[in-house]
């Protein structure tokens, strides 16, 4: 019998225990309270913003932060093909249409050249998606888009502790949004962030975010508005997570270490790399097979073993909803898509973990070699 092995499991402990009881003991648990407060004015001071405001989901975080941005009904805004459904559904909720494009060969994020030859006089903005924890190229992101006068909003839900030349992401672009789903680096069992520097849209992304309630008159509602709040108990949660961040983020970068130093001389193998400046925290470590080797093979071998691992995402043009939003070769996307694999890289794990698990890809290769 082998020992369990975590892909993304949460790491959830005696801190977070406590911080859900002083939510229960106090009877905070729905929307009013004070965690939800302390936890986004703690997000908002790691990140080095000047406000973050609290969601429902990273998903809601990127459908309010459109929405704020007055995206809608004839705009186009750019994205990479290869990022989960949860980048694109979004544009889509608010009536703007998705366009497509590739990714790098080796960081496996959007090519600034190619959201270049996409822009039209339609396109209203960019989504950068730092995939998998991966800084994008943001430096040149954000040139193309103050050129072409476009919004940015990243998303950085799966790179919280990410920075790019010394500057986190999701700080870089008109907005940033953040996930703390229960695979995330931190979670509170569901949830999300939107966070920037314009006090005055982010305030007004607060007030949207619990159905436009007027704080003063009772009952008065002057816009429409989101039921996307956060709940005091999830933030109780995220605030514990907080407390907790650097460990896993020290953990986190301890097993990339580790795969690589295991991996790096066996044949065939590659893995998704960083820009120059860029520090990820490794939120999933990929493993990319460069010979001709069956995906499907390796991934049911592993499994067989106890050690999950899961496909990356499939280039979104190649699913029902989105093949409607145009064609292309998308050649580097298809690539990633059909020679790489998400390796265990839950915090749960020990490194003892890790090592066991790059002892069975090099005897799973040896043997498909």
């Amino acid at each position: 019998m082998y020992k369990k092995i975590h892909l993304d499991t949460p790491n959830i402990g005696a801190l977070e225990k406590r911080y859900l009881n002083n939510a229960v003991d106090a009877g905070f648990v729905s929307t009013v309270g004070p965690f939800v407060t302390e936890f986004e004015e703690s997000f908002a001071k790691y990140l080095g913003v000047k406000k973050s405001v609290s969601t429902q989901s990273g998903t809601a975080a990127m459908h309010i932060a459109l929405h704020e941005l007055g995206i809608s009904q004839g705009d186009e805004v750019i994205v990479p093909v290869l990022t989960f459904v949860a980048t694109v559904n979004p544009i889509i909720y608010v009536g703007a249409k998705p366009i497509f494009v590739d990714v790098d060969r080796r960081t496996w994020n959007i090519e600034p050249r190619e959201i270049e030859k996409s822009i039209t006089e339609k396109t209203k903005a960019i989504i950068p998606v730092h995939l998998y924890g991966n800084p994008c190229d943001m430096n040149e992101i954000m040139r193309i888009a103050r050129k072409h006068n476009l919004y940015v909003i990243e998303d950085a839900t799966e790179s919280l502790g990410a920075k790019y030349h010394d500057k986190h992401t999701g700080t870089f672009g008109d907005l940033g949004c953040f996930s703390f789903n229960g695979n995330k680096v931190i979670t509170t069992g569901g949830g999300g962030m939107v966070v920037g520097d314009n006090k005055a849209r982010l305030g007004h992304i607060k007030f949207l975010v619990n159905q436009a309630k007027h704080a003063l008159k009772e009952g008065h509602h002057p816009e429409i508005g989101f039921n996307y709040r956060m709940t005091n108990i999830e933030a109780a949660l995220g605030l514990a997570q907080m407390n907790r961040l650097s460990d896993f983020l020290r953990r986190k970068k301890r097993f990339r270490s580790i795969y690589r130093e295991e991996l790096k001389n066996v044949e065939g193998i590659g893995f998704q790399e960083e820009y120059e400046g860029a520090e990820s925290p490794w939120w999933l470590n990929c493993i990319y097979l460069k010979k001709a080797i069956d995906i499907n093979i390796v991934q049911t071998g592993l499994k067989e073993l106890g050690i999950p691992a899961r496909r990356v995402f499939m280039p979104l043009i190649e699913l029902p909803p989105y093949k409607r939003y145009g064609k292309g070769d998308f050649y580097n996307a298809r690539n990633i898509y059909e020679k790489s694999l998400c390796l265990p890289s839950s915090t749960v794990n020990s490194e003892e973990d890790i090592k066991f698990v790059c002892r069975h890809i090099k005897k799973l290769l040896k043997s498909e070699l």
